[in-house]
């Protein structure tokens, strides 16, 4: 079995000031990251590593610490939980970095949009779609935000089991088609809602060394299924974009913008494709990722009845500090971006002088991150009130990301998902109707696995 142990990744790299007979520098020694047998890696993540990845991931943490390699016979990975090598792969050394093929896979849901391109059209693509995501639009979209949470109350009822991920994401789906939109979606919530569930179970699929090849074998029926929901999306983003440039209007709904909006340094106009991209892109992070920070929120907050007391003594005073840290606390224990993913391009030496190889992806796993116990005192302890005294180092908390490609919706998602939590969290509580903690998928983003029912409680 010797030949399937996974070698240490070590490289070298001249010291500025060494020297060797000749007047050549000698090479220093680096620094070799430690990890599981290659062995190991490929029996606990074949045949599918995606699903696998968070077990796994957290397990090597413990074992390893900051940094641990690991690999398959097609590639070499890193996991880094050292707040100083994420900063130099997210900012100091960015354009060392690529989209990892997590990322790129996404590409055939989401096209070539903010979440997928790279550089120069990454930058290009912020700059038009930026001012949709403006304070004073914000304050705009609150508005909608706010009627949407007032419906949501006045038709829920007090004694009623819902399922808390159903009902929350179809919120969030009625905010994120008005706001970003500028349409109710009633009429086509199912739909969009069942595509959606579809993209994303069989996007797994798609990740890893046979994702390219299932991806062109149409006739298997994961690859239909989601084409299928593909398909039916774009049905319903291309008829709004034709509607909309057929009846142009005075809008302040992101899709408007991107019809109208052009780059201040070069003038350029977005196509029809472009747009789809854009707007698939906002929407799917507007909508998911907001529906799962809600759920997680719940869940947590009928287990900690303390916090929850909290919750109610400070919206009942018109305040949403603590809801703003309640929201906080629970995408700290379940982010809903919960990986990162970045491949190198070249040879690159990060902080501690550990040598990354070209071509080797490079992980950074919130879900691993955030419970880590050098950074969070009691990590697995639901408690807002950490965000009152804990001083972490920069990127040890991350749930959107950070550095130039930091989520453009981070103040939309901070706003809809407080203002949500206070309003509903005026009038009623929940309690869970099944035992244990519920499990999660971690798909594109962090789901939670099946049902969630809850008893909606009057106060």
């Amino acid at each position: 079995m010797a030949s399937l142990k996974s070698k240490e990744i070590t490289a070298t790299k001249l010291s500025p000031g060494s020297s060797s007979k000749g007047g050549k520098q000698k090479p220093r020694a680096a620094k070799s990251i430690p990890g599981p047998s290659r062995w190991e890696t490929l029996r606990r993540l074949y045949p599918y590593p995606f699903p696998k990845l968070p077990a796994f991931l957290r397990d090597i943490a413990h074992r390893y610490g900051r940094i641990v390699r690991f690999s398959l016979p097609s590639r070499s990975f890193v996991m880094l939980n050292d707040p100083e090598q994420i900063k130099d792969v997210l900012i100091t050394q960015q354009h060392a970095f690529h989209k990892s093929e997590g990322g790129r896979a996404l590409r055939w849901l989401l096209g070539d949009g903010l979440l997928t391109s790279e550089d120069p059209r990454h930058r290009q693509m912020r700059r038009i779609v930026q001012p949709a995501f403006h304070r004073e639009r914000i304050e705009q979209y609150t508005q909608t935000m706010q009627r949407f949470a007032d419906d949501w109350v006045a038709q829920a009822r007090d004694g009623e089991t819902i399922d808390i991920a159903v009902s929350m994401s179809a919120l969030t789906l009625r905010i994120a088609s008005e706001t970003l939109f500028g349409v109710d979606a009633d009429a086509d919530a199912r739909e969009v809602r069942d595509a959606l569930q579809d993209t994303m179970e069989v996007y797994p699929l798609s990740i890893g060394p046979l994702g390219k090849i299932r991806r062109r074998l149409r006739f298997l029926s994961s690859t239909r299924r989601f084409e299928n929901a593909r398909a039916r999306l774009d049905r319903i983003l291309y008829r709004l974009i034709e509607e909309r440039r057929a009846q142009p209007a005075a809008r302040t709904d992101a899709l408007s913008l991107l019809l109208t909006a052009e780059d201040p340094e070069t003038g350029y106009h977005l196509n029809d494709e472009q747009v789809r991209d854009e707007a698939m892109t906002l929407f799917l992070a507007g909508h998911e990722t907001t529906a799962n920070a809600l759920v997680w929120s719940w869940y947590l907050l009928a287990q900690n009845p303390d916090v929850e007391a909290r919750l109610h003594a400070d919206v009942d005073a018109g305040s949403l500090e603590y809801a703003r840290r309640v929201l906080r606390e629970s995408m700290r224990l379940y982010p809903p971006a919960w990986i990162v993913g970045r491949e190198a391009q070249r040879d690159v030496t990060l902080a501690g002088g550990y040598d990354i190889p070209a071509k080797t992806t490079v992980f950074v796993c919130q879900l691993v991150l955030h419970r880590l116990p050098q950074f969070y005192r009691e990590p697995l302890r639901f408690d807002p009130d950490r965000w009152l005294h804990d001083e972490l180092p920069q990127f040890a908390y991350a749930p959107f990301g950070g550095g130039a490609r930091r989520c453009i919706g981070e103040e939309f998602a901070w706003t809809e998902g407080a203002l949500v939590l206070a309003t509903i969290a005026r009038r009623f509580k929940f309690r869970a109707q099944f035992t244990g903690e519920p499990e999660y998928e971690a798909l594109v983003t962090l789901r939670p696995k099946g049902p969630m029912p809850m008893r909606v409680c009057a106060r």
